[in-house]
C-alpha cells in the first residue's frame, strides 16, 4: 500500500536529513529548517493515516508536500550557499523527490475517490 511506503520512505529521509544536519557546523538556524521540515513529511503521513476523513486525509498528505517542497529548498540553499556540495546530499534530495512524487499521485488518487 503507498501509504506504508510513504511511511517508510519518510521515516528515511528523516534519519537521512537528521544525520547529514549533524555534520553542519554553524548555521544553526539552517540545520534547525531543514531538520523541522524534512521530520514534518513523516509525521503528516502518518497523521493522515489516522484523519478524521477524506478532506482530512487530503489535508494532512497537502501539508507533508508542501513541507516536501520546503526541504528541498533548504537542500538548494546548503549548495548554493557553498554549505555542502551536490555528491553529500544527492541521496536526500533523491529520497525528497521519490516522496514528492508519491504524495502528489496520493493526493490526486484521494481527491478523484472523494
Amino acid at each position: 500500500m503507498k501509504e506504508n511506503k510513504l511511511v517508510d520512505l519518510s521515516m528515511e529521509l528523516a534519519v537521512q536529513a537528521i544525520k547529514f544536519c549533524e555534520k553542519i557546523k554553524g548555521h544553526y538556524s539552517l540545520v534547525n529548517q531543514l531538520e523541522r521540515s524534512a521530520t514534518s513529511i513523516g509525521a503528516n503521513i502518518r497523521e493522515a493515516n489516522y484523519a478524521h476523513g477524506k478532506a482530512d486525509f487530503i489535508a494532512k498528505l497537502q501539508i507533508a508536500l508542501k513541507e516536501c517542497f520546503e526541504t528541498e529548498y533548504w537542500l538548494e540553499l546548503f549548495i548554493k550557499a557553498d554549505l555542502t556540495i551536490q555528491e553529500e546530499i544527492k541521496d536526500i534530495y533523491k529520497s525528497c523527490g521519490t516522496i514528492r512524487r508519491l504524495l502528489i499521485a496520493s493526493i490526486n488518487t484521494a481527491k478523484e475517490n472523494k
